[in-house]
């Protein structure tokens, strides 16, 4: 049952990603190039009710619909991982035209090219587990 209530909400999402076009290249290409604040209102949505729900989640102690604790545990903080890590998945967003979210939903909306980015972010996020614990901490 809790399969089918996860891929409507996905099925939602995507329809909510779809319809105020943030799977859309030519609004990304504004973004990039400072063209329109579409796209940083929408992402700027997203991190601002992000940090809400965290801390509810934290302050509440909010579980999981299985009944256990939702531990969020606090990252390491290194100032190259990050710039390194937000160089390479700019790039990628700007090359592609799409971030890991969009993806699906242009696949799901039927632009079968996309397929193409979406084997190749699943390829480089299947090489990165592989090489993660030979990477510098």
């Amino acid at each position: 049952m809790r399969s089918i209530i996860y891929l409507g909400i996905g099925i939602f999402f995507g329809i909510i990603l779809f319809k105020s076009e943030a799977a859309s290249w030519f609004r990304i290409y504004e973004m990039f190039h400072f063209a329109s604040f579409h796209m940083y209102g929408i992402i700027g949505s997203a991190v601002g009710l992000g940090i809400i729900v965290i801390q509810l989640i934290k302050r509440h102690r909010i579980k999981s619909f299985y009944g256990e604790p939702v531990l969020i545990t606090p990252k390491d903080k290194s100032f190259s991982r990050y710039i390194f890590g937000g160089i390479i998945f700019g790039l990628g967003w700007a090359l592609a035209g799409a971030c890991p979210g969009p993806m699906f939903v242009l696949l799901g909306a039927g632009y079968l090219p996309i397929i193409v980015v979406l084997s190749a972010s699943i390829l480089g996020t299947f090489l990165y587990g592989v090489v993660k614990d030979k990477l510098p901490h």
